[in-house]
């Protein structure tokens, strides 16, 4: 990658809702844009929004929704189907949690729920490639996540057959998602086995190191791990496909640190926050990824639980277009530079 990173622009998952300017496409786009956003990532399971099935057999409705977008002065960045990918995989433990990610006629038949997970993602590919994006963004899914933490003792294999398992399931995806020319990008995130980098490494193997297989980069998900979320970038960069601008804090005490999952999110040691309101680095992110040449979107999530929504999307994206970095298409010393010939360069070495 060598491209120019594009932005700012906003995740409408957490916005979407039954009350207008959030009811529908062509509103919530109008109040996106007017907040100085330039792109939408669209939810494909939200149907206020978007119809995903008409998306992957129409390549005018697909058009439809471009020329929406595109009167407001927005691009689509990617679709979305973390709530279906989480189904593709789902631990017997989480079967009734679950179930409300999918259609009723589904809940309680876990083999039903996961077929219908799979022709989401089918549809998804089309419906990308019906829009004409590079990057999806979605879950694994999990079978092992309730071992996460190896008490009681895991039984030997159990990891193992874990991932082969997600990979059997999810090699079909990919071959779709690489016959429609997009890259498949799965957020790193707790509750799902692909959490870190050591699991997307597993998970990369399950699948013969498919190139479709990459990253959804969202550090926040790091700070709540103590993961370096800096040193990801540089070991994983050429696979990092999609960017969610989102921060976190983590704050320690003598009562709860890493594992506060039972709290509620405002008392946390490590919460979500919306941007400039946490910890991370994001001066260090930005220039990391434009260093190594990200030319996708950097895509605002909001979650927060503390500040309000829509005072999180409206600060946002003046955060964000702060953030931008416009690479340079010179070095800075060019100036003092002289025109070299290989027979300079040989005198100053000394080579005759």
């Amino acid at each position: 990658m060598s491209g120019q990173m594009k932005g700012p622009a906003l995740f409408l998952a957490q916005f979407a809702g039954d009350v207008a300017p959030f009811d529908s496409f062509d509103a919530i786009c109008g109040w996106a844009a007017a907040l100085g956003y330039k792109g939408v990532q669209i939810p494909s399971w939200d149907a206020r929004l978007f119809d995903l099935a008409r998306a992957a057999t129409s390549k005018a409705y697909c058009d439809e929704i471009a020329g929406t977008a595109a009167r407001h002065g927005l691009a689509i960045t990617e679709l979305s189907t973390h709530l279906q990918g989480q189904l593709v995989a789902v631990n017997p433990a989480y079967d009734a949690a679950f179930d409300a990610f999918a259609p009723a006629e589904t809940h309680g038949k876990p083999a039903a729920r996961q077929q219908w997970a799979v022709q989401q993602l089918l549809m998804a590919a089309k419906a990308s490639a019906h829009l004409g994006l590079r990057a999806h963004a979605t879950f694994s899914g999990a079978l092992a996540w309730p071992f996460v933490y190896p008490w009681p003792q895991r039984a030997p294999g159990l990891i193992d057959t874990a991932f082969a398992e997600l990979g059997r399931r999810w090699t079909p995806i990919l071959n779709a998602f690489d016959k429609a020319g997009v890259d498949l990008c799965f957020e790193i995130h707790p509750g799902e086995d692909v959490f870190d980098g050591t699991t997307f490494e597993m998970f990369l193997q399950a699948v013969g190191g498919h190139r479709r297989c990459n990253i959804l980069y969202d550090p926040s998900h790091f700070v709540l791990q103590q993961l370096d979320y800096l040193a990801f970038i540089d070991i994983y960069h050429e696979r990092i496909k999609a960017f969610h601008v989102k921060d976190a804090e983590f704050n320690p005490t003598g009562r709860q640190g890493v594992y506060s999952g039972y709290a509620p999110w405002v008392d946390r040691a490590g919460r979500f926050r919306s941007l400039g309101d946490g910890q991370v680095d994001f001066s260090s992110i930005f220039s990391k990824l434009t260093q190594y040449g990200y030319d996708s979107w950097a895509v605002l999530e909001w979650e927060c639980c503390l500040k309000h929504p829509e005072d999180g999307a409206r600060e946002g994206a003046e955060f964000i277009k702060a953030h931008m970095i416009r690479r340079t298409a010179r070095a800075f010393d060019d100036f003092a530079g002289a025109k070299v010939d290989q027979a300079r360069i040989n005198r100053a070495l000394g080579i005759s």
